[in-house]
């Protein structure tokens, strides 16, 4: 029997690094003519593997076989000869340079019988435009790429991996920055190339995608296999289960009672093309969970909260009076803090102190009359770090040489010194290892014991299960539900936010 065209398979494969296993005994195979989705959390090994695929990291145990034969692949160069090719979440293509010279960028063809220093431009451009109009794609080829938008780039990106004529291309959260029609086109792209008989790996955290484009969907649990499916096959139940195994609930700590006082609400709130008519609540001392699928819009709804994006239409109220304007200044005078997703970009000052970030957004606390003093911030950064629970070792040295974890405790700490009444959370355990999210979540608890809210977004389920009160839920911009962990399940809230199953 001959072997599988267009095939990729791997055998018990796996990564070590220092202290971690990133994949453990992985078998999976990729069949040419279909759309198979790779999922799972964060850290659950999906980058690695692509990596491996691409020749960019060598695995430590395990074999890959490319249409039934065993190949070893010391480099993106050797991926690609063997029809290996990735199109990376993080865009890569020269601003400055035409379309057809950023997809020939490094191959591009020489005039028949000259000397290697001269390009046969002529020919660069007409191959580009040959290649664009075999994917059925209308664009400019003389034009620069910083003169295209996002998606436009994206399909930039796939016809340069299309370019080597692979028989496998590798997708990593392709949709993350595209709208819905720009996601519709992009689906017709990829349809048509499975067409053609090529494997398509499609890594993606919008699990509402995967019944729009996928064929077979496998998923990845803390490095392993946890199981592969026909798409017919995958209910929202059996994904869950896959994602995040059998889970036990957990009941909250004793003595976080919710109190009766609303210290904010948001009445119909809007922003054009992030979220509509949203509308809530959050009590004293209340742990209150958002959740959602990647671009139901979470983060927006925070950041419109705190005015860092003001809303278009609503308003939002802090102890029962409307905020006007809506400004990160009259927040933080509110009470009101923002730790945000982005936490080394827009919540610490990466070249600064852990000293003069622990006292960045309490300066009108710490100075007097205007001055402030190094040991008055000492004294602040002091306090802090016992408080949070900050490991470092000099209060001077920049907070970029602080953990993952620390630099978020730090951005906790910098606001908890201007005594706020509400403190919204995005992903707060993103990037952090397991004993952090612990101290984490015990501040959290923490401050609910002390009277203070906290609205939290995060994409680990499981984890706004255990530590929230109560959990709205978000898709497409708007809250479809809501739900009460102590009596609901974690496959209840998924398929919410998937979609099925909405409240109305």
């Amino acid at each position: 029997m001959p072997p599988p065209a267009n095939t990729l398979e791997t055998v018990e494969i796996r990564k070590e690094y220092p202290g971690t296993v990133a994949l453990d005994g992985v078998s999976l195979r990729f069949n040419g003519g279909e759309i198979h989705a790779l999922i799972g959390k964060n850290g659950a090994g999906k980058s690695t593997l692509l990596k491996i695929f691409a020749g960019a990291v060598q695995p430590s145990a395990g074999s890959i076989l490319v249409n039934g034969t065993p190949v070893r692949l010391h480099s993106p160069r050797d991926a690609l000869a063997k029809g290996i090719a990735a199109v990376y979440q993080e865009l890569s293509l020269v601003p400055e340079l035409t379309l057809a010279e950023n997809i020939f960028l490094g191959r591009l063809p020489h005039r028949e019988g000259s000397a290697r220093a001269f390009i046969d431009w002529p020919g660069v451009f007409s191959r580009a435009r040959k290649l664009l109009e075999s994917l059925g794609i209308t664009l400019d080829v003389t034009r620069k790429a910083s003169s295209l938008g996002v998606a436009q780039q994206q399909i930039v990106e796939i016809a340069k991996a299309m370019s080597h004529d692979p028989a496998v291309l590798m997708l990593d959260e392709p949709t993350s920055a595209l709208a819905h029609h720009e996601t519709e086109h992009l689906f017709s792209l990829l349809r048509q190339l499975v067409s053609r008989g090529v494997a398509l790996i499609y890594i993606t955290h919008r699990l509402q995608e995967i019944r729009q484009i996928a064929d077979t969907v496998s998923v990845l649990r803390n490095g392993k296999l946890a199981g592969t499916l026909r798409i017919e096959d995958a209910s929202p139940q059996a994904v869950a289960h896959m994602m995040f195994g059998e889970t036990i609930p957990k009941v909250i700590p004793r003595g976080l009672a919710v109190g009766q006082e609303k210290v904010m609400e948001v009445r119909h709130l809007t922003r054009a093309g992030a979220f509509t008519d949203i509308s809530f609540s959050v009590h004293r001392g209340e742990i209150l969970g958002i959740a959602g699928l990647l671009g139901s819009g979470r983060t927006e709804l925070l950041r419109s909260i705190f005015g860092a994006d003001p809303p278009d239409e609503g308003e939002i109220a802090v102890d029962g009076d409307a905020v006007r304007p809506v400004t990160p200044r009259q927040m933080r005078k509110l009470g009101v803090a923002l730790a945000p997703e982005n936490r080394k970009d827009e919540g610490l000052v990466q070249i600064l102190s852990t000293r003069f970030n622990t006292c960045l957004a309490s300066l009108p606390r710490v100075a007097r009359h205007g001055f402030t003093t190094r040991r008055r911030e000492t004294a602040v950064t002091r306090r802090t770090i016992h408080e949070v629970a900050i490991t470092v070792a000099d209060v001077e040295a920049p907070v970029s040489s602080l953990s993952g974890g620390n630099q978020q405790k730090v951005v906790v700490g910098k606001w908890l010194n201007t005594e706020p009444r509400v403190m919204l959370f995005d992903e707060p355990t993103r990037g952090i290892d397991i004993q952090a999210k612990q101290q984490m979540f015990q501040l959290l608890w923490d401050l609910s014991r002390k009277g203070i809210s906290s609205v939290v977004v995060s994409s680990e389920l499981e984890e706004l299960m255990d530590i929230c009160h109560r959990i709205l839920v978000m898709r497409k911009g708007r809250m479809v539900g809501e739900v009460l962990p102590q009596s609901a399940t974690l496959e209840r809230l998924f398929a919410l936010c998937l979609g099925e199953g909405e409240d109305r």
